[in-house]
């Protein structure tokens, strides 16, 4: 299939149309389940409803620690067996984890595990909250989407639309929506995350270096935050899409 996939999209008769965000739902200046709401104008906002996350997942208090977030089934193809294999070097930088989710047993207990051996600094819900997730990604600082593979993706979607950066692997829809915060992007405008190449814990470890470099810059981290704000992902896009797709082929 694959190989055939791949004769389509050279042939040019082979489209990918990306999914859309509800704004209705998820939309940081409307969202009735944020303690603070917000838009990329006032950002800082944002920072009460880290406060009110870092509290309600029993994690220290602290504005100047970076809260990284996952939201998602707990499964190696979303990679989180390499979040949990990378956790180490994210605490010893000083960042905290906020985790929501349920999936592969062994998996939840090693971020249970991880919990109770840092206190403070890594915090587990076990499960899946529509609400929670919500406040998760208003008050996160990024959100881990490091998987395998991954078609299209919303998480990151909606971390670019709530100015909480994407940190992903560059796979499939992933690559297509979230531009790394490289030097050259960063000057021509195009940062909205940060992106990493392999699927091993040195390659997501170094993508979160950079998140660490970034965060240390605050007036710079701001900018990037605004620049992820800006991307239009809404349905409207999408339909637009399709209309142009349905065009070319009558």
């Amino acid at each position: 299939m694959e190989g055939l996939l791949r004769q389509r999209h050279h042939e040019g008769r082979l489209s990918g149309i990306l999914n859309g965000v509800d704004d209705g739902i998820w939309s940081p200046q409307n969202d009735l389940l944020l303690p603070m709401r917000y838009d990329r104008d006032t950002l800082e906002e944002k920072a009460e409803n880290k406060r009110q996350l870092q509290i309600a997942m029993g994690l220290k208090v602290d504005d100047k620690a970076p809260l990284f977030a996952v939201v998602s089934r707990l499964t190696s193809q979303k990679g989180l067996d390499l979040v949990l294999e990378a956790l180490p070097g994210l605490l010893e930088q000083g960042g905290q984890l906020a985790l929501l989710g349920a999936g592969d047993p062994v998996l939840q207990e090693g971020f249970l595990a991880a919990a109770a051996e840092h206190p403070g600094k890594v915090g587990v819900q076990i499960g899946y909250h529509e609400a929670f997730s919500h406040r998760i990604m208003g008050g996160a600082d990024v959100i881990l989407v490091p998987s395998r593979f991954e078609p299209c993706g919303l998480t990151q979607l909606y971390g670019l639309k709530y100015g909480t950066l994407p940190l992903v692997r560059r796979t499939g829809g992933l690559a297509d929506t979230v531009a790394d915060s490289s030097l050259e992007n960063l000057a021509d405008g195009l940062a909205t995350g940060f992106v990493f190449e392999d699927s091993n814990a040195l390659s997501l470890l170094r993508a979160i270096r950079r998140a660490f470099v970034l965060w240390s810059r605050p007036s710079l981290w701001r900018y990037v935050q605004r620049q992820a704000m800006n991307m239009d992902f809404s349905w409207q896009v999408a339909a637009n899409s399709y209309r142009e797709l349905y065009q070319r082929l009558m």
